[in-house]
């Protein structure tokens, strides 16, 4: 099945639902793939340089293999992405318990957040490009979350070789709401070895320190003489050795800065060059803070065409909200995370390919 820009089929089955995947297509050459299994990107084809087609997306050849070997793939994760300390909160005078599914913490929604089920798709063709709409509803009650939580995920593939994705929500009670998009991006090619070759730029004068257990202390700290300041661009493996491996911990970045700019507006916040294949991928969002992960626990595990992904293969540039917000609400330099009756959650983040 197909229409304009977008081409669509089944994928095969997960315990019992028929999951589909949709390609959309731009005029110069670029494609993304798309699943409705956690609303997810499966690939992102670009070309390079030399005008070679380079997927810079890492996944694997089948539906099949994503629950058992990913690592939030591609994925849209909620109803609140990154952690939340001992999957805790009060609301309104009531206390809520969360799953607990990363140590102590409550982490993307819990045990089976919003990455874990089958959305509703529909294919759309918008003034900018051809796209697809996922929703799905997250009853009252799912995780522990109160309210019932009507969520989208909209894709669109414009002819400005960009990737918008918006994702929004509404709800008939308060809620914690905070959507992330987590695909892992390597732009030397999903099996081309590390990411620690490429250059980064991020827009972001402060981070939010964390404990043992990757929750935030509540201090928004300044990057300067830190690892963290990426504000002038510098290799991914130039500070690599700030953040060394200890126990349990793999080590390297995975941490949330503190974007600059007016939250709520969209701002280019991030910049990823790979010098083999001259991509060059700049994203733009709305939100107040962008995680930076490295694939530190990436294993080995065999993706897409036999690529085996060793740690650091790939790495993610999650925009959202302060890790555990909901438990800082009303400090200084902390957003609302809050949804309520008759407000819409909004989170819009745009990347833009090109080549050097």
């Amino acid at each position: 099945m197909s229409s304009e820009g977008v081409e669509s089929g089944v994928w095969g089955d997960l315990e019992g639902d028929r999951v589909q995947r949709f390609t959309l297509h731009n005029s110069h050459g670029m494609e993304v793939d798309l699943c409705d299994y956690g609303a997810m990107v499966t690939s992102v084809r670009v070309p390079d340089r030399d005008g070679r087609s380079v997927d810079v997306v890492l996944g694997f050849d089948s539906i099949g293999e994503y629950p058992e070997k990913s690592q939030y793939f591609g994925c849209t994760v909620g109803r609140v992405g990154n952690r939340i300390a001992a999957g805790s909160f009060e609301l309104d005078g009531e206390s809520y318990q969360l799953a607990v599914n990363n140590g102590p913490n409550h982490l993307h929604g819990g045990a089976r957040g919003f990455d874990k089920h089958v959305w509703q798709a529909t294919e759309i063709l918008t003034s900018r490009g051809p796209g697809v709409r996922f929703t799905r509803t997250s009853p009252a009650g799912e995780e522990g979350y109160p309210g019932t939580l009507e969520a989208e995920a909209v894709y669109v593939l414009t002819e400005n070789d960009e990737l918008v994705i918006e994702m929004s929500a509404v709800t008939d009670a308060a809620t914690p709401c905070n959507i992330v998009h987590h695909t892992y991006w390597n732009l030397g090619g999903h099996g081309s070895g590390t990411v620690l070759d490429e250059t980064l730029f991020i827009d972001a004068d402060r981070y939010t320190p964390v404990d043992a257990t990757l929750i935030p202390t509540g201090e928004l700290a300044p990057v300067d003489s830190t690892a963290l300041d990426f504000r002038g661009g510098k290799s991914i493996g130039a500070d690599f050795e700030a953040f060394p491996p200890n126990g349990d911990d793999p080590g390297g970045f995975d941490h949330n800065l503190c974007l600059n700019g007016e939250v709520g507006r969209l701002r280019e916040v991030a910049r990823l060059t790979d010098p083999t294949t001259g991509i060059v991928m700049t994203i733009s969002t709305d939100q107040p803070g962008i995680q930076f992960y490295t694939g530190n626990f990436l294993n080995g595990m065999i993706g897409k065409s036999g690529a085996a992904y060793e740690k650091n293969s790939g790495l993610c540039l999650e925009t959202q909200a302060f890790p555990d917000s909901i438990n800082h609400r009303g400090e200084p330099g902390w957003s609302e995370v809050v949804l309520k009756p008759g407000s819409r959650y909004e989170h819009v983040m745009v990347h833009r390919f090109s080549t050097d």
